[in-house]
């Protein structure tokens, strides 16, 4: 047997039929086409609404199933959402909202608000320009004529009086108005019985008889001539009106002698006291009353419905009512003392005596009710009694004790404070009044009681310290006392605020007299009191500043104390503190404390500096060159030393002596290198009058110092001073070459130029030097000044709109503008500038000077004094504002503008530098500076 016959053996095919077309068959019953193979059908939302999960779960609500199989009965079209859906929707048979879903959103939420902030800036930004564009393309009425409001302010009365009417010139036909008078009917009934006899008379005399005219009018001849009397009797009705105002007018005045006989005074206090109700007001007040007697008669023992009661019958001018109801509340609420002292208010005094009386009987614990019944009695005799009556029945009231004791004498109030104490031995105010009133012993005894008593007040060991210091402890006392004070009070748990105790130093310096033993020692104690060491340096000085603004100088000395012990080292501690010596100290004082600071920081060259010029100051030039000689002995190579040194030779008319030491800071080998050392040196040659060796110096100068610009200006000056003209124009040019930044070189060499007829040339100078030095509101005031020299105005004015256009915020210019604009127009221009720079020193003085001129006093010497505060270093400020006090001001006046000046020791402004560097003015002081730059505003030109 073969492999093959042992095989199962294929059926034969059978022969091809008839193919059946499923496709055109019927399906089953529940067919769902896909379903063997893992698929489901699928329905949209249009045709059984949200979604449902696949699988078999789909054949609840596929096509071909029974109606009402797969429906959720919780299903209903009122419940849908707009964004969740309806409540049957996708996550109905899933899930639930859970945390986990909040967790997400609120993340989501915290994204979006993240985005949102980072652009918030931008979009905030964009608006607020969107905005100002706006607001400047679109500007209010109010803001264009704002500075035409401004100029009606100094309008006076008689050119409002002087301007004309307007007239009525539309041309539009106007409605007439008509206007009338409303008649009394007695005059219209008179009237009409005047005339009623003689109507058809006047009628008959006023017609023809032979016209037609007559017969016609025979039914209408009534009432026209009636109408026709009242029309014509308006004449009558005037004196009828003119009548009643007389009778007003005759009770008001004495008819036998002409005389008025009403007071005025008394006539309008008489309408001040007459209440006009309005209908509102009388509603208001018939709504609150029927509402509040809804309340008493509802609560009849709420007394705050009484008093409401009362005082508005009060307010409505019923006093008896108000008092009826106010008594009334006193019968039914006997236990309230509101209700008591109202009633008492609402009476007379007497009755008020009465009531209280009362009251305190029925109440004798209320504090209250004594307290106006003492206020009653007239005398003080009678207010004691009073009182000692209520602290018999309330002697634990602190209240009652303090106002007997301030009735009472010192002796009798010795006696009441003793026994208050007693009685009230928690009142500290009561045990510091005491101590004030007894000996220094038993007010020693009185504050340890009151310190046992209250162990947790501070204030009685600050009273404590006050008195030791009151019998002339000294500091270290005063200072255990107060170390003693903060231990016991942090003992009983009271927690220490260093602020708090430095404003009670502070309020011991200020106290009568100043307790300034006690202000220190505080500050000691407290100075470090919870501050971090890193922090400490820097709060002690703000403390110290703060307090020194506040006006308490001691605390504020002690504060820096306090600091310079613990930092003796750093030099601005000591600087702030001289400032403060200078401001408000002595100078014995100053003198200790720079002399402290240059041994605790020898290589400060300030301190050195300042210790040598208050030397120098007060008189002692000894005493300054020793201190400069210990400088030159810890600093060697300083610069500032030397020329400090130079100074107090120089300006005590030394020269040959500042001479010799310049010649000595040559020959050093570091103070050679200091090109201010050789500038000096020429100044001193120029001082004693040897031009040669000044202009060695200098030529030396300009050899060792080639970029230093003042060389060349004072060569330049120096040979113009000899005349050598082309000599200082070569000086100039070379210093142009080399310092094209310097702006005096420019103006000197343009000056030069002008001077010697060259405007041209030196209108091209000045053009060049605005084009190396750009939005130089110097260079354009001098070539301003330039043309007004030449006469020509009208360039002048040009310049001025071109230097405007290039420097808009330059106050130099605009204050020249405001002095070059015609009279009416110089408020404009004073405006405009104090917009572009409100607080320049030169508009402000310049508005100044516009006030003076027009002889506003106040006003001016106002901005003056501001324009001198803004920059105290510009001296035409204060010689303009001296001028003004010398012909306006007091001898007083002149005197505090010369001291102040003389304070801040001016260097700049276009006068005061021209008179200063004088060589006929070396040496003076500010306050002559002051007087002769006064002179040269009266008869110079501006330079």
């Amino acid at each position: 047997m073969t492999r093959e016959d042992t095989l199962p053996t294929r059926p034969m095919p059978k022969a091809p039929t008839t193919k059946v077309d499923f496709n055109s068959l019927k399906a089953p019953s529940g067919y769902v086409p896909g379903l063997g193979r893992g698929a489901a059908g699928f329905t949209t939302r249009s045709d059984i609404g949200p979604a449902r999960a696949g699988g078999i779960d789909a054949l609840k609500g596929a096509p071909g199933s029974k109606a009402g199989e797969g429906e959720d009965p919780n299903l209903d079209e009122n419940k849908f959402d707009e964004f969740m859906g309806n409540d049957a929707g996708v996550f109905a048979a899933t899930g639930e909202y859970d945390e986990d879903d909040k967790e997400a959103d609120a993340v989501w939420e915290g994204v979006d608000n993240f985005m949102d902030e980072r652009r918030r800036e931008a979009r905030e930004k964009r608006m607020k320009a969107e905005l100002e564009k706006y607001r400047a393309e679109n500007p209010k009425i109010t803001e264009q004529f704002a500075d035409l409001k401004r100029q009606l302010a100094d309008v006076k009365y008689e050119e409002w009086e002087s301007i004309p009417e307007m007239g009525d010139y539309t041309l539009k036909k106007q409605r007439r108005m008509e206007r009338f008078a409303p008649v009394p009917d007695s005059l219209l009934v008179r009237a009409a019985a005047d005339v009623a006899a003689g109507t058809a008379a006047g009628a008959a005399k006023s017609l023809d008889p032979n016209s037609g005219l007559a017969s016609s009018l025979g039914g209408l001849a009534t009432p026209m001539g009636g109408a026709a009397s009242t029309v014509s009797d308006l004449t009558a009705i005037g004196t009828g009106r003119g009548t009643v105002l007389g009778l007003k007018l005759d009770r008001m005045a004495d008819s036998v002698s002409g005389q008025t006989v009403v007071d005025p005074k008394g006539y309008l206090t008489d309408l001040k006291s007459i209440k006009i109700s309005t209908d509102a007001e009388i509603s208001d007040i018939k709504k609150a009353r029927h509402l509040l007697k809804s309340v008493i008669q509802t609560n009849p023992r709420h007394a705050p419905g009484w008093i409401a009661a009362a005082r508005l019958e009060e307010v409505a001018g019923k006093l008896p009512e108000a008092r009826k109801l106010v008594m009334q509340g006193c019968e039914l609420c006997p236990n309230s003392e509101d209700i008591w002292l109202e009633a008492a208010r609402l009476q007379t005094p007497d009755n008020a005596k009465a009531l209280l009386a009362r009251g305190v009987a029925q109440l004798p614990e209320s504090t209250k009710l004594w307290m106006a019944a003492a206020r009653l009695e007239a005398d003080d005799t009678a207010k004691a009694r009073v009182l000692r009556k209520a602290l018999e029945r309330i002697p634990t009231s602190v209240r009652l004790w303090k106002a007997a004791v301030e009735l009472a004498a010192e002796d009798d109030a010795r006696i009441l404070l003793s026994r208050a104490v007693e009685c009230c031995p928690q009142a500290v105010e009561l045990w510091l009044a005491l101590a004030r009133l007894e000996t220094y012993e038993n007010a020693r005894k009185v504050l340890n009681n009151a310190r046992k008593a209250v162990p947790t007040e501070p204030a009685i060991w600050v009273t404590a310290a006050k008195l030791e210091e009151a019998h002339g402890a000294d500091q270290d006392t005063v200072d255990k006392i107060v170390g003693k004070a903060l231990k016991s009070l942090s003992a009983n748990g009271v927690v220490i605020h260093r602020d708090a105790w430095i404003k009670e130093a502070e309020n011991a310096e200020r106290s009568s007299p100043p307790q300034l033993v006690t202000a220190r020692a505080i500050v000691r104690c407290v100075a470090g009191l919870g501050v971090d060491p890193v922090d400490l340096e820097a709060t002690l000085t703000a403390d110290a500043e703060e307090a020194a603004k506040r006006g308490s100088v001691e605390t504020a000395r002690a504060l820096y104390a306090q600091a310079l012990a613990t930092f003796p080292s750093q030099a601005q501690i000591w600087r702030a503190a001289a400032a403060l010596e200078k401001a408000h100290g002595s100078r014995a004082a100053l003198d200790e404390l720079l002399k402290r600071a240059v041994t605790f920081c020898p290589q400060s060259e300030v301190l050195w500096l300042m210790a040598a010029k208050e030397a120098w100051l007060g008189g002692d030039v000894d005493g300054a060159r020793a201190i400069l000689a210990r400088a030159f002995a810890s600093n060697p190579d300083s610069e500032a030393i030397w020329l400090a040194a130079f100074k107090v030779e120089f300006e005590n008319n030394e020269p040959e002596r500042a001479r010799a030491l310049l010649a000595k800071a040559r020959e050093n080998e570091a103070a050679n290198g200091y090109p201010r050392v050789w500038m000096k040196s020429a100044l001193v040659e120029r001082e004693l009058g040897d031009a040669a060796k000044e202009r060695a110096l200098l030529e030396e100068g300009i050899k060792r110092f080639p970029a230093f610009d003042k060389f060349y200006l004072m060569l330049g000056q120096l040979e113009a001073r000899g005349g050598g003209t082309e000599a200082a124009r070569a000086a100039y040019r070379a210093g142009l070459a080399r310092c094209p930044d310097a702006l005096a070189l420019w103006r000197s060499a343009a000056r030069l130029e002008e001077e010697a007829g060259n405007v041209a040339r030196a209108r091209a100078l000045l053009e060049q030097a605005r084009l190396k030095n750009p939005k130089s509101a110097e260079l354009w005031l001098a070539a301003i000044r330039t043309e007004q020299r030449a006469g020509n105005e009208k360039a002048a004015d040009s310049a001025l709109a071109k230097a405007l256009q290039d420097c808009p915020t330059s106050g130099l210019l605009w204050a020249e503008a405001i002095s070059m604009a015609p009279r009416p127009a110089r408020k404009t221009k004073a405006t405009d500038a104090l917009k572009r720079c409100d607080n320049d020193p030169h508009v402000v003085a310049a508005v100044a000077q516009l006030f003076w001129a027009d002889r506003k006093v106040e006003k001016a010497r106002s901005w003056f004094n501001r324009a001198v505060t803004l920059n105290p270093d510009v001296g035409d400020h204060w010689a303009q504002f001296y001028k003004f006090e010398c012909q306006f001001g007091t001898p007083e006046q002149q005197a505090e503008v010369s001291a102040r000046c003389a304070a801040a020791e001016p260097h700049h402004g276009e006068r005061w530098c021209r008179v200063s560097k004088d060589p006929k003015n070396a040496h003076q002081p500010p306050e002559v500076l002051l007087r002769r730059t006064v002179a040269d505003i009266d008869t110079l030109p501006p330079p």
